[in-house]
């Protein structure tokens, strides 16, 4: 953070080095790690992408969400921990000095006054999603509306039960999707068979941990927050909106059986058990990634709730 002058500010130490420090040996490392593994969890997407290939399944975190493998690599500490001889990072966005030779830490400040509505929007989802109890009786429907009474839909792979059974599927089961970005995607016909009306403006007041897309979206309020958040923390959301993304797409109405997915056949109790099973595990998972954000971020008391 600078001063009006365009000068370095030096924060007080009690409130830039909240969360200890890091000598360069140990953040290093740690960044290296970090980058090791971001490597691993892109290696396969890197690989089509140099083949100019596509996945239906597994593109969807790089396309939908829109951060690049790059991305992913850059390690940072967290909000307040101190980089103990880090000149590299002076010019990164949202560092501030810290007491120390060359030291530098993520300033939480810094990113409230230059982004405070998207502060007060990523602490008001994680915060009010983790607070509400999940619901569980979805069954992965959200997916099958989108081609609801359509012969035309976004993935150019076909429909397992083919258009009627698809249809018939949807028409015997309820539509509860309160997920806007799932919701957007509806057709004309199934937009009335949705129980709710999710809008932009009500996304807080309906998201809830047991939405699938309110878990994969955990990756991208990690993701907005910048150096706020632990790379290590960052990866671990990533992984599980992979993991979701995995269900979601078994549990599609789509014949996915050329890319090696196997189907979660909702439209039987079985498979709707198999469903909310692990739905609630992601929903579990999903609300310790949203706590573990919160606690590593501290907003500031100004942001409020």
């Amino acid at each position: 953070m600078t001063s009006a002058a365009g000068t370095p500010v030096l924060r007080d130490p009690g409130a830039q080095d909240p969360r200890g420090r890091l000598d360069r040996v140990t953040w290093t490392a740690r960044a290296a790690a970090h980058a090791a593994r971001a490597d691993a969890l892109t290696a396969e997407h890197r690989a089509r992408q140099a083949r100019r290939e596509k996945h239906p399944v597994h593109d969807f975190l790089f396309t939908y969400y829109g951060y690049k493998p790059g991305q992913l690599r850059r390690w940072h500490p967290g909000a307040g921990v101190t980089l103990e001889d880090a000149p590299e990072r002076a010019a990164w966005r949202w560092y501030s000095p810290a007491p120390g030779v060359e030291a530098f830490a993520p300033d939480a400040a810094a990113y409230a006054a230059e982004k405070p509505e998207l502060a007060r929007l990523v602490r008001l989802m994680l915060a009010r999603t983790a607070a509400r109890p999940g619901q569980f009786g979805c069954f992965g429907l959200h997916e099958w509306a989108m081609v609801y009474r359509t012969p035309e839909h976004r993935h150019e792979v076909p429909l397992r039960l083919g258009l009627a059974g698809t249809d018939a599927v949807v028409e015997q089961g309820e539509l509860r999707c309160t997920h806007i970005d799932a919701y957007r995607f509806f057709t004309p016909e199934a937009v009335p068979r949705n129980r709710l009306t999710p809008t932009r403006e009500s996304q807080p007041q309906l998201e809830q941990p047991g939405c699938l897309h309110a878990g994969m979206d955990v990756y991208k309020w990690a993701m907005k927050l910048g150096p706020l958040v632990p790379g290590e923390l960052l990866l671990d959301a990533f992984e599980l909106a992979r993991d979701i993304r995995i269900l979601d797409m078994e549990a599609a109405p789509y014949d996915l059986s050329d890319w090696g997915v196997e189907p979660v056949r909702i439209e039987t109790a079985e498979g709707k058990a198999e469903y909310v099973r692990r739905q609630r595990g992601f929903a579990e998972r999903g609300n310790d990634l949203r706590a573990r954000i919160l606690d590593a971020w501290e907003p500031a008391p100004t942001l409020g709730s």
